[in-house]
C-alpha cells in the first residue's frame, strides 16, 4: 500500500534542509503494508472514483486521509444534523455541525501542525518528469513497476471522450497534453494500439485528426526536440544569449515574471546546445505515429508557427513572429558558427547554468515550480551525467509525487503553508479553543517554523532574486521563495496566536520576526497600491506582446493581484493594532493605497476577478475582507454595495453559488451548468457577505446557504468533493484539495458567530 510520510530526508546524502525537513510530504509504496479490509477500501475508491470521472474530475484525495484517519483511529461522535424544509438552524444544530466538521478536520492534521492535501490538476506536470528520466536512462528506478501502474492509472482516469487531455482535467482536449500523455503511454510499455479502453489508438486518431505533431504548441515542440521526436529547426529560437543582456535594456530577465524567466532558463540553456537525447527505436516509432506525413519530409521551417486552434488561448500577435522569424534567419546562423559559437555563446551557455545552479542551490533542488524542475533536472544531467547536481534533483523528485485515488500525478511542489494559514484561520473563527487547543498550537508551531529566516545566499540581486527574509512561502520553508498573500496570511495567524494564552497555542513570536514580514509586504507593493505575488512588479506591460506562450496570458512580467492585496491589508491592519509604533507612516500609508486600488480595479457588475480562485466570488469575497478591515461598511461604501448586489443577484436556487472555471480565461461570470452550487463557492460568498453586514441587514440568504453545507455534511464530518475551485494564469485550473474542509468550517463558524440564531436552551 501507499503510505504518506511527514518530515522525512535526514538520511540521504544528497538532501539537505534549513529547518530539518518541517513540512515535507513524500510517498513510498510498501508492498506488505495494509490489512486485506484496508486495501479493499482503497480499491474501492479507485473504482468509485473510474465510475464517476465524467461527473466530479477532482479527485477527493482519500488515500493519506484513509490513512490518517486509521492512525489516529477517528470515530466520528457527533451525531450528524439536518434541517428540515421550513426548519429554522438553532444555534445548536450550527454548533453540532462546525464541531463535527472542525472534529474531522482536526484528524487530518500531520505531525508537523500541517495539512497535507494534494494540489494538481493540470496535466502538463507529468509528462515532462517522464521524458526527462526516459532520456537520463532513470525512468524505471524513479518509477518502477508500482509507480507506473498508478501513473497510467491517471493517464487513463482523465483522457476525455473524444480520446485527447486536456489543459487540465476539467478542459477540452488539446494537442500539447494529448501528445505528451500518448508519449507517456508508449514509454510505460503500452503498444500503439494499447492502453485501458483503446485509450492510445483513440489519443493517435485525436493527434492525427487534429493536424499531428506539428500542430503542437511551442513548449511541446520544445520537449520533443529535446526527445528526438521533432527538430530543433521546427521550435522558434530560446538563444541563451538573453542572459548577457545589459540591464538598462527594457527585456531583461531581471524584469520578468520570476516563473516565466526560470522556465525559459533551462529551455534556453539546453535549445543553444541542441541537445537531443538517445535516437531509441521508440523515439523512431514516434516518429512514424505522431506525423500525418513521412517525418523525412517535413518542412520544419514551415511549422515553426503552427499549432492547433483548441491549445489557443493567447494568439500570437504579428510583431512576435516577426521577432522569432528575425533571430531565426538572421541571429541564429551567426552564433551557431564560428567564431561567435566560441565567442558569445559559450560563454552565455556557461552563463545560464550558473544561474540554473544557484536557483537550484537556494530552493534545495526543490526549484520553484514544477514545470521547471524537470527542465533544470535535465540541463544537469547534460551537462554532468554523473555529477551531484543531478543526484541532488533526483532526491528531490519525491516532493512532487501525489498518490491519490485517481494515481499518480505530478503536483504543483505542495500548499502546505497556503492550505494550513487558512486552516488556523478557519478554527480559530470556531471559539472552540477549548477542545481544539493542540491542534491549534501545532498548526502554530509549523507556521512559525516556516518563516524564511533569510535573503538568498549571495549576491542575490545580481542573481535577479529579491529579499526573501521574514516570508513565507506556499509550501515549506526550504522552497524559499517568498509570496505575498502566504506571507500576509501567515502573519496574521501569528498576530492572532500572540493575543492567545501561550500555554494553549505556544510562546508568540518575536516581533522582529513579525517587522521582517511586514517589510517583505512594503517591498512588494507597487506604486498603484497593488501587491505583487513574487516580487515587485515595474516592468512595462507591453513587454507582454512577447509572451511566447500559446496557452497563458500575462507570464512575460509581474502583476497585482487583488488576492495578494486584499491580504496585505488585513493583516497590516492588526499588525498596526498590535504595534501601532513601528513604521507607523508606511503602513498607513501602504494601507491606504492598497485600499484605492482594490476599489480602483472592481468590475462593472460589482465583483472582483480572482486570479488564484474560481473566480469572481473568490475575488470578491478577498476584495470584501480587504475593504471591511478598514471600516468600510455596506452603508458607507458604494463599493461593498455593489459587490453585495453581485453576490445576492447571483445566489442559486438551493441557497449556494456555483462558479464555472470558464469564467477565469473568458473574464466573465459563467455560472455552473445545470444551476448547481459548489460548497467551497458558497462558503466564500457566504463570508463576503458577512464581512459587508449581511447578517444585520437580512440573514436570509445567509441562513439557505448554511443550511446547504450542513445538509451537505457527510456521515463522518467531511464534506463531499465537488468541482475544481483553483485557478492560475487565467486558464489553469488547479485541484486544492483541502478546500473543501477549510471553506465550510470557516464559513459555518462566521455564521455561528455573526448571525442570531435561535436556541433551544432559551
Amino acid at each position: 500500500m501507499w503510505r504518506l510520510k511527514i518530515g522525512e530526508g535526514r538520511d540521504d546524502p544528497y538532501l539537505f534542509s534549513t529547518n530539518n525537513f518541517v513540512g515535507r510530504q513524500t510517498w513510498e509504496f510498501d508492498p506488505e503494508a495494509g490489512t486485506p479490509e484496508e486495501r479493499a477500501e482503497v480499491e474501492e475508491a479507485r473504482q468509485n472514483f473510474t465510475k464517476n470521472r465524467r461527473q466530479v474530475r477532482a479527485n477527493a484525495d482519500l488515500l493519506w486521509r484513509m490513512q490518517f484517519l486509521r492512525e489516529k483511529n477517528f470515530k466520528q461522535t457527533i451525531p450528524p444534523v439536518k434541517i428540515e424544509e421550513g426548519e429554522e438552524i438553532t444555534y445548536e444544530k450550527a454548533t453540532s455541525a462546525l464541531r463535527r466538521a472542525a472534529h474531522f478536520f482536526e484528524a487530518l492534521q500531520s505531525s508537523d501542525g500541517h495539512w497535507p492535501a494534494e494540489n494538481a490538476g493540470p496535466l502538463f506536470f507529468l509528462p515532462p518528469f517522464v521524458l526527462c528520466l526516459y532520456i537520463t536512462g532513470h525512468l524505471n528506478t524513479v518509477f518502477p513497476a508500482e509507480y507506473q501502474k498508478e501513473i497510467l492509472r491517471y493517464i487513463y482516469n482523465h483522457q476525455n471522450e473524444d480520446g485527447g487531455w486536456g489543459f487540465h482535467i476539467e478542459g477540452h482536449s488539446i494537442m500539447f497534453c494529448t501528445v505528451l500523455s500518448y508519449i507517456c503511454m508508449r514509454m510505460f510499455g503500452e503498444g500503439p494500439d494499447g492502453g485501458q479502453d483503446n485509450a492510445c489508438a483513440r489519443a493517435r486518431k485525436w493527434i492525427l485528426d487534429h493536424g499531428g505533431v506539428t500542430h503542437i504548441p511551442s513548449w511541446g515542440k520544445t520537449w520533443l526536440s529535446i526527445l528526438g521526436v521533432f527538430e530543433w529547426s521546427g521550435s522558434n529560437p530560446m538563444p541563451p544569449e538573453f542572459w548577457l543582456l545589459p540591464s538598462f535594456l527594457p527585456m531583461h530577465p531581471a524584469k520578468m515574471w520570476i516563473y516565466c524567466r526560470l522556465v525559459y532558463m533551462p529551455f534556453s540553456y539546453l535549445y543553444g546546445k541542441r541537445f537531443v537525447g538517445p535516437i531509441t527505436p521508440l523515439i523512431l516509432q514516434l516518429r512514424e505515429e505522431l506525423y500525418t506525413q513521412p517525418y523525412n519530409e517535413v518542412n520544419w521551417t514551415k511549422v515553426r508557427h503552427l499549432c492547433a486552434k483548441e491549445d489557443i488561448y493567447y494568439p500570437h500577435p504579428w510583431v512576435q513572429d516577426l521577432l522569432w522569424d528575425s533571430l531565426y534567419i538572421l541571429t541564429e546562423p551567426l552564433l551557431t558558427r564560428w567564431p561567435l559559437n566560441k565567442l558569445v555563446r559559450e560563454k552565455a551557455l556557461q552563463v545560464t547554468m550558473k544561474h540554473i545552479h544557484y536557483e537550484d542551490e537556494i530552493s534545495r533542488y526543490i526549484t520553484i515550480g514544477v514545470v521547471e524542475k524537470a527542465m533544470c533536472m535535465l540541463a544537469c544531467w547534460v551537462e554532468d551525467p554523473n555529477g551531484d547536481c543531478f543526484k541532488k534533483h533526483l532526491a528531490r523528485m519525491k516532493e512532487y509525487i501525489w498518490v491519490a485515488e485517481d494515481g499518480i500525478k505530478m503536483h504543483s511542489f505542495g500548499s502546505q503553508l497556503w492550505d494550513t494559514s487558512l486552516a488556523i484561520q478557519a478554527f480559530l473563527a470556531t471559539d472552540l479553543t477549548n477542545e481544539i487547543g493542540p491542534t491549534l498550537a501545532r498548526g502554530h508551531d509549523f507556521i512559525k517554523k516556516s518563516q524564511v529566516r533569510d535573503n538568498p545566499s549571495g549576491h542575490f540581486k545580481g542573481m535577479h532574486r529579491h529579499i526573501s527574509k521574514g516570508s513565507w512561502t506556499f509550501s515549506d520553508q526550504d522552497h524559499g521563495l517568498q509570496v505575498s498573500d502566504c506571507t500576509a496570511e501567515a502573519l496574521k495567524c501569528c498576530l492572532l496566536f500572540s493575543m492567545m494564552p501561550p500555554e494553549v497555542v505556544g510562546d508568540k513570536m518575536e516581533p522582529e520576526r513579525l517587522f521582517d514580514a511586514v517589510n517583505i509586504l512594503f517591498s512588494l507593493q507597487s506604486k498603484n497600491g497593488g501587491l505583487a505575488a513574487w516580487e515587485p512588479a515595474g516592468a512595462a506591460d507591453w513587454l507582454e506582446v512577447l509572451n511566447p506562450t500559446e496557452f497563458f496570458e500575462g507570464i512575460v512580467v509581474e502583476h497585482e493581484y487583488v488576492e495578494c492585496t486584499a491580504s496585505t491589508v488585513q493583516a497590516l491592519v492588526l499588525f498596526k493594532k498590535l504595534y501601532p509604533g513601528h513604521r507607523k507612516k508606511e503602513v498607513e500609508n501602504c494601507i491606504t493605497n492598497a485600499v484605492r486600488y482594490i476599489e480602483s480595479i472592481q468590475m462593472f457588475d460589482g465583483s472582483w476577478y480572482g486570479n488564484w480562485g474560481i473566480c469572481f466570488i473568490y475575488g470578491t469575497w478577498f476584495a470584501l475582507g480587504g475593504l471591511a478591515a478598514v471600516g468600510k461598511t455596506y452603508n458607507n461604501s458604494l463599493a461593498m454595495q455593489k459587490a453585495i448586489d453581485f453576490l445576492l443577484r447571483t445566489q442559486k436556487d438551493d441557497g449556494g453559488w456555483g462558479e464555472s472555471y470558464l469564467s477565469c480565461p473568458t473574464k466573465e461570470y459563467v455560472p455552473l451548468e445545470g444551476n448547481r452550487s459548489t460548497l467551497v463557492q458558497t462558503a466564500w460568498a457566504m463570508m463576503g457577505l458577512i464581512l459587508a453586514g449581511q447578517a444585520e441587514r437580512d440573514p436570509t440568504p445567509l441562513d439557505r446557504a448554511a443550511k446547504l453545507i450542513i445538509n451537505s455534511q457527510m456521515e463522518d464530518g467531511d464534506f463531499p468533493q465537488q468541482d475544481t475551485t483553483g485557478v492560475y494564469l487565467k486558464n489553469c485550473m488547479l485541484h486544492y484539495a483541502a478546500y473543501r474542509n477549510i471553506f465550510p468550517l470557516w464559513a459555518l463558524a462566521e455564521y455561528r458567530k455573526c448571525v442570531q440564531l435561535p436556541s433551544k436552551s432559551i
